[in-house]
């Protein structure tokens, strides 16, 4: 008599008396053991899919955005303010249930215009921070038009999908910030015979991504060849937030603005009411025009905000106040070799003194700390005895007066 064979797992192969539960189907089996290993892979990969926020509980509203932002990021009220409007509009045109007979919602996209160390990328991250979505950076000043050496457009997108562990749902749903986007500005007025590969050039092919296009994308970046496999992303949902110094663009600002105050109001502003220490308050789109943005583009970025250079006052808080304050990443290094750490006052004034010197900015803050704490950082964790550092101004005035950061500024 032939023994019956023995059912087996048609993906483990294990045979059915090693197993729980053996479920057959047309012309394969499954055991209790791999339907719990595909109930796991499902979940992993369903996790990363990025759902739209509900409306009504978990998205936050702009004041509670601001608030968020302010932990982290001192000063540049109006810029917040502007921003948290923008992205909490941008997600509730996500989750909105569209038909025929609905009204379409546009992108809220957003240009930061400032000096650098005032605050723009910190901005972009803290939101994609608070919104737990995929957050690329991309430098401007590398795009080429396609076909020249640099990268192309696309590259940008390359970024969010690795941000995004290559999920492209979540990728669709996530942020750029496009720094140094003043260096894509036109370089000419003039029609010319030479290509503007790296400036007009870029701002045209930026154009439907910034709009909403369905994009070939290269999974690794680089450039793209006919065998390449690509993967298809519609960037009708990302967020896309430019900013740039625009280095020179308060002249334009002041041009506009005396030309129209003299015998016609500008929007109601008197020669005496202008702010001529912040001009850029006064920004309008027409200015990124003249600088060298083309119209498309200005259009495409329809939220204009500006950020103020940083005061002596918000370069102070800067130092102690925000959750990841230099001073309190300092303290917990030093803190993580056992020795405690502790900043007087006067010594906190003159670094604030130092950093509006060099013109750097909230960068340039962590320079001139590293610079005052270099010799500390270096000796004292190979000592044993008892472990405290005051960072008084004696202190601070010999350590940064000996630093080469110093010297070097001596020497300009």
């Amino acid at each position: 008599m032939t023994k019956k064979k023995e059912e087996n797992c048609s993906f483990c192969g294990r045979p059915k008396s090693e197993t729980d539960l053996l479920v057959s189907g047309s012309n394969a089996e499954i055991c209790n053991y791999c339907i719990d290993q595909a109930k796991l892979i499902l979940e992993e990969e369903l996790s990363g899919e990025f759902q739209a926020p509900d409306i009504d509980q978990s998205l936050l509203r702009p004041v509670e955005i601001k608030d968020f932002l302010d932990s982290y990021v001192i000063g540049q009220e109006e810029a917040k303010k502007v921003l948290a409007v923008a992205v909490y509009n941008h997600y509730k045109r996500i989750a909105q249930k569209t038909d025929e007979n609905e009204v379409e919602i546009e992108k809220s996209n957003i240009v930061l215009v400032g000096e650098t160390g005032t605050g723009k990328t910190l901005l972009a991250k803290t939101i994609a921070k608070m919104l737990h979505v995929p957050f690329a950076i991309a430098d401007a000043t590398v795009l080429t038009e396609a076909g020249y050496v640099g990268e192309d457009v696309e590259s940008i997108l390359t970024r969010l999908l690795q941000a995004a562990d290559y999920k492209v749902s979540a990728a669709e749903k996530g942020i750029i910030f496009i720094d140094e986007l003043d260096k894509i500005a036109r370089k000419s007025d003039n029609p010319s015979i030479t290509r503007d590969v790296s400036g007009e050039g870029v701002q045209q092919a930026l154009l439907k991504l910034l709009e909403g296009t369905v994009v070939n994308v290269p999974p690794q970046g680089g450039r793209k060849h006919p065998e390449q496999k690509m993967i298809q992303v519609n960037t009708k949902n990302i967020l896309f937030i430019a900013g740039g110094a625009f280095q020179g663009i308060e002249r334009d600002i002041a041009a506009r603005l005396r030309t129209n105050v003299v015998g016609y109001s500008f929007a109601g502003l008197k020669d005496e009411s202008v702010d001529k220490e912040h001009l850029l308050q006064y920004i309008a789109p027409g200015d990124l025009k003249k600088f060298g943005l083309i119209p498309e583009i200005v259009g495409r970025l329809p939220v204009l905000t500006y950020l103020n250079p940083l005061s002596k006052e918000a370069l102070k808080r800067i130092l102690t106040e925000p959750k990841n304050a230099l001073t309190k990443q300092f303290i917990k290094l030093f803190d993580m070799d056992g020795i405690e750490l502790s900043f007087e006052e006067k010594a906190l004034e003159y670094m604030v003194e130092r950093s509006i010197e060099f013109k750097l900015g909230a960068r340039g803050l962590r320079s001139i700390l590293e610079a005052i704490l270099i010799n500390a950082m270096y000796e004292m964790p190979s000592k044993k005895q008892a472990k405290k550092l005051v960072i008084t101004l004696k202190y601070a005035e010999t350590q940064f007066g000996s630093a080469s950061l110093a010297k070097l500024k001596a020497a300009i």
